[in-house]
């Protein structure tokens, strides 16, 4: 077994006009037969007292907003899967971040991950999912994902692999 251990540090952390660049997902999944119920994942903070929140952090400058996106989904909640378009770019003023989110449909679920002795991840609902996110930003970033699998269900556009770099 090989043993994957997260990142630390800021000193490869990607900056735009001081302000820190972070990446991350909102893992999902289908659940159930015929009515096939949307579940994402979220996990705790490393915080005491911060709540429930989706997967991510700094997008360093030896590899693409995808990898990040990637690695930071894998360390924290220890899922893998398909990484799909970008859900929209959020601006934190209190911590001089933007977060770039994305969609992630999850086909696997590891056993022993990098962060699970700080974490709990949870499955949960998209309605249970906004009573414990504490950031409207996650909220939105929710709402926005499930306008596009709507879409997608209607035969819409939407979903499709990411190309950004």
């Amino acid at each position: 077994m090989v043993a994957l251990v997260s990142r630390t540090g800021r000193h490869l952390q990607r900056y735009n006009k001081d302000r820190r660049q972070v990446v991350g997902c909102i893992p999902y999944r289908y659940r159930g037969d015929e009515d096939e119920k949307l579940e994402v994942l979220l996990i705790s903070s490393q915080r005491q007292g911060k709540g429930m929140l989706f997967p991510k952090g700094g997008w360093e400058t030896d590899e693409s907003l995808n990898q990040a996106a990637l690695r930071e989904t894998e360390e924290e909640a220890g899922v893998l899967g398909k990484l799909e378009n970008i859900l929209g770019i959020w601006h934190f003023q209190s911590k001089s971040q933007d977060a770039y989110m994305f969609p992630l449909l999850v086909t696997k679920q590891l056993e022993f991950w990098p962060e699970q002795a700080f974490r709990q991840r949870t499955w949960m609902s998209v309605t249970e999912a906004k009573a414990v996110c504490h950031h409207s930003w996650m909220k939105e970033a929710l709402d926005e994902l499930v306008k596009r699998l709507a879409l997608v269900k209607e035969g819409g556009e939407g979903v499709g692999t990411c190309t950004l770099s």
